[in-house]
């Protein structure tokens, strides 16, 4: 279960685990967008062309554009999560959503059909926002563990030596999870840097609430122009916004001691990417489409912070050579305070290929593939980049992250029905599990559903998409026995409202 290896409970407190595979897994699984047509269909829009969504996805499909286009697409997503500690119960919980889903600009210019002064029928520009990433979810879980198993088994493997626990306990600067349980009054320094726990007693139990707000948008900036109105090319810039915040509580209780934990995250970052396309009208009904987006170069800062309380019922006493009580102990209080880190973060490259069959004024039906290769992630501190300090070495996080996911290839199909001014929509994407283990099976799955209306100079289109996914993790990483796994089924439905008019 090493993949937990940088969310470790204190995993915020220092430099060595601020960032980890989980942040480039993070901000490297995106979600398909754009306006409610192109959700209602799945995201397949690759070969389709004549969409909002083609500002992230294929820009080549600007070409297909008759006319100019304004549209704006709110959504609302409602979030449920199931969660259980192995061998216990499962606890649900949920969290809502407000969002601007796209909002898009096209302006288009197209010659005459009676122009035959250039074989470059038709242009267009394109400015628009997608969300691409929703962070939005709240989980919780509640069980028992043996002591094998537990945060005190992990504090006897501590990660720094006894010289540095007490050197930040001295201080008063903590920056890791072992230093925070000593001034917590959890742990005691042996000789030869061992480290005991204090005794407990009774059965182990365990509750964590995880709360996760935010998202990630992306600005395109996109032309794409039409040859002789067979061949579509296009290209866009788009520059990406991140904002992520996560508070995590940790309880971990006996008859006589309670332990309570609580991380802090926040990421705030910009990052930009580049992406041509291309759309090749086979025949009247045949569209073949391809697209290629580069890396993904972040620049982030994370805020972030830890504390630790104990309380001790009843209290525990310390006393001298003569058995006198010189000091009674409740519990122990200690704090990170708040920390700051900048980095840099390069995600992987994604490459799209799609086919569109058109069905005259009957509807189409679309597909795409996607491939993304989720071990090419890669962090960097800000500070060598910038050559104004060695900085931290991320040669082994970024060698983990080579070991641990793999390429995969996320796949999705929709199709319209028309009837007079009528669309009826409906898509299905499965996006691959990104690890190269197979002990559990992390696919994402997206049901999608819409319906349009067509009028001269005006759309309104309606979507709702289902997501289903599986996550397992484990709250901190033990070198001698099992950690503790827990699973996370969680299913999100979006309803997005698309509003627009053409000129």
């Amino acid at each position: 279960m090493k993949y937990w290896l940088g969310l470790a409970l204190v995993g915020w407190a220092s430099h060595a685990f601020a960032q980890s595979e989980l942040d480039a897994l993070r901000y490297s699984q995106l979600q398909f967008g754009g306006g409610a047509r192109t959700l209602g269909i799945g995201g397949a829009n690759v070969a389709l062309g004549a969409d909002v969504g083609n500002l992230s996805s294929n820009p080549a499909g600007l070409g297909l554009f008759q006319r100019s286009e304004v549209s704006f697409t709110p959504g609302f997503g409602v979030g449920n999560t199931s969660s259980a500690l192995q061998g216990s119960g499962s606890l649900t919980d949920s969290r809502n959503s407000l969002h601007i889903g796209n909002v898009g600009l096209i302006f288009t210019n197209r010659r005459p059909d009676s122009d035959n002064t250039s074989d470059w029928r038709a242009g267009s520009f394109g400015i628009g926002v997608t969300r691409i990433n929703d962070f939005n979810q709240n989980s919780v879980y509640s069980g028992t563990v043996g002591d094998q198993q537990s945060l005190f088994q992990r504090l006897r493997e501590p990660r720094i030596d006894n010289q540095e626990i007490d050197d930040q306990y001295a201080n008063n600067a903590y920056v890791d999870l072992d230093a925070l349980a000593y001034g917590g009054y959890l742990n005691n320094l042996e000789g030869g840097n061992e480290v005991s726990t204090i005794p407990r007693n009774g059965p182990i139990t365990q509750r964590e609430s995880t709360l996760t707000t935010g998202s990630q948008s992306q600005y395109d900036f996109a032309y794409g122009a039409s040859y002789r109105d067979k061949l579509y090319i296009g290209g866009a810039i788009g520059v990406v916004g991140t904002r992520y915040e996560m508070t995590r509580d940790f309880y971990e209780t006996t008859s006589d001691v309670n332990v309570y934990l609580r991380d802090y995250l926040q990421t705030r970052g910009t990052g930009f990417n580049a992406r041509i396309g291309a759309i090749y009208r086979a025949t009247d009904r045949i569209r073949i489409g391809a697209s290629v987006q580069t890396p993904t170069w972040f620049r982030l800062t994370d805020t972030y912070s830890t504390q630790l309380s104990s309380t001790f019922t009843p209290p525990r006493y310390i006393r001298d050579d003569a058995g006198q009580i010189v000091e009674t102990i409740n519990g122990g209080d200690a704090q990170t305070g708040s920390q700051q880190f900048s980095y840099s973060l390069t995600t992987p490259f994604r490459a799209n290929g799609g086919v569109a069959i058109l069905l005259g004024k009957y509807g189409f039906l679309t597909g795409d593939v996607e491939y993304v290769d989720y071990s090419q992630p890669r962090f960097r501190d800000n500070a060598t980049a910038n050559g104004t300090a060695p900085g931290y070495d991320y040669s082994s996080t970024n060698q983990y992250i080579s070991d641990l996911y793999r390429s995969t290839v996320n796949l999705r199909f929709g199709g319209e029905a028309r009837y007079e001014a009528f669309r009826f929509r409906l898509g299905y994407a499965r996006y691959g599990d990104p690890y190269r283990a197979n002990d559990f099976d992390r696919t994402q799955n997206y049901y999608t559903v819409g319906l349009g209306l067509r009028q001269q100079n005006f759309f309104l289109d309606i979507a709702g998409v289902y997501k289903s996914a599986n996550n397992y993790y484990s709250p901190y990483v033990l070198n001698a026995g099992d950690q503790p796994v827990v699973s996370i089924d969680s299913n999100r439905f979006t309803t997005s409202l698309t509003i627009g008019t053409t000129f």
